[in-house]
């Protein structure tokens, strides 16, 4: 029998954990589950997690990472984040290559951060599907 998984947590680097706070915290709302000083940890969903730490050796410019964040709410997320003045590089649209609903914005960090809805009827755990 194989192991099981039972939670997810992807870690990036930051030069600025109290500005990636306030963003992660304040605009995005996430929920911090674990404050470890030079490193925090925030709820994404259930039992997905993203953290950050503190890192004089974090890149300036981050490539190649895309933190998608999977929701049936594209819309609703990109309205509320344009409220709280954050600027999007790519507004909700429909990318037929993917069958997904998506939209991009950039962290303090650079990171490059997504906001899906995958459409595809036969992905595992369909997002906006009953």
């Amino acid at each position: 029998m194989h192991p099981t998984i039972d939670q997810q947590v992807t870690f990036l680097y930051t030069r600025n954990l109290a500005e990636t706070a306030q963003f992660y915290e304040d605009v995005l709302g996430l929920s911090l589950v674990l404050d470890q000083g030079s490193c925090r940890i925030y709820r994404v969903s259930g039992d997905g997690f993203l953290g950050f730490c503190q890192r004089e050796s974090a890149p300036e410019q981050p490539q190649g990472i895309i933190f998608t964040f999977a929701t049936r709410q594209v819309d609703e997320w990109y309205r509320l984040l344009s409220e709280r003045g954050v600027e999007f590089e790519k507004p909700p649209a429909h990318n037929p290559d993917y069958n997904i609903y998506h939209c991009f914005l950039r962290d303090p960090n650079g990171y490059l951060l997504e906001i899906q809805q995958f459409l595809h009827p036969d992905w595992p755990h369909p997002v906006g599907r009953e």
